[in-house]
């Protein structure tokens, strides 16, 4: 993880968000990009000085978040760049060659029912790199413990797995392994590799991860939730929808969110 990507919404989460990413980074010596996306208008008459308004307080954002953090010896790149979300996001991707993007659960959603907003769920859905949801006001702290949850054991994808090995090994973390076996995966096999790497493995049968996960949550007690986004896996809803409800699934802990197929 060597280059992690912070896009910036609201100012307070892109403060927690920042101040996560450096110190991830002043671990394991990434580069911090610290982006603005902004939309600007056509370049008509009459409307130039309206985009340069929209760029200078796209940079004025961008230093504020960054007056509140203490970025120690870390490099962090503040650039407001010209694109939605999504296609922005995915484009820097490509460009800075990102390895992880920290995002908050919601960016400008405020409805106290939603866990992941609709802009998260939909950056979550489309991307093929690893995202992992902040918690509002999380303060970054060793990670004692890494869960990760999944329900087949295999992967199309066999790079899908390096984030969360390469977190266990950078925090000396505990690796626990949590299978939920679902009525739609009893027959599936999983890859003997899997068991292997861990400190620990649980099987549970439930009738969605969902509630395997809950249900072995507090035993294990986690620094980090790790889930495999499949189709067919943990957050199969946003298939369905860009959102994910706090009755559907919460938690109050940093997840990593990987992508485990090609679809």
């Amino acid at each position: 993880m060597k280059n992690i990507l912070v896009p910036v919404s609201n100012t307070a989460h892109a403060v927690t968000n920042l101040k996560f990413a450096v110190g991830l980074a002043s671990m394991n010596g990434a580069t911090v990009y610290l982006i603005n996306l902004y939309k600007e208008f056509s370049k008509v008459a009459g409307l130039t000085k309206v985009n340069q308004l929209i760029i200078e307080d796209s940079e004025a954002q961008l230093n504020e978040v960054l007056n509140q953090v203490d970025t120690q010896n870390v490099e962090v790149v503040a650039r407001p760049v010209k694109g939605d979300s999504f296609e922005g996001i995915e484009r820097l991707i490509k460009l800075l060659e990102i390895d992880l993007i920290l995002l908050s659960p919601q960016s400008i959603e405020m409805d106290d029912e939603v866990y992941l907003g609709s802009i998260t769920g939909k950056i979550v859905k489309q991307t093929m790199t690893p995202v992992m949801i902040i918690p509002g006001d999380y303060l970054f702290r060793k990670f004692e413990t890494i869960l990760l949850a999944f329900k087949g054991g295999y992967c199309e994808r066999e790079e899908a797995l390096s984030p969360v090995l390469e977190l266990a090994k950078l925090f000396n973390a505990r690796l626990n392994l949590l299978q939920v076996h679902t009525p739609d995966t009893a027959q599936e096999s999983t890859d003997p590799n899997w068991l292997t790497m861990g400190d620990s493995f649980t099987e549970t049968n439930n009738a969605t991860i969902f509630q395997g996960v809950l249900e072995h949550f507090q035993s294990n007690n986690p620094d980090l939730l790790c889930v495999l986004r499949r189709q067919r896996g943990f957050f199969q809803k946003l298939w369905e929808k860009n959102r994910v409800m706090k009755k559907e699934f919460f938690t109050t802990k940093p997840l990593l969110i990987l992508k485990a197929d090609d679809q």
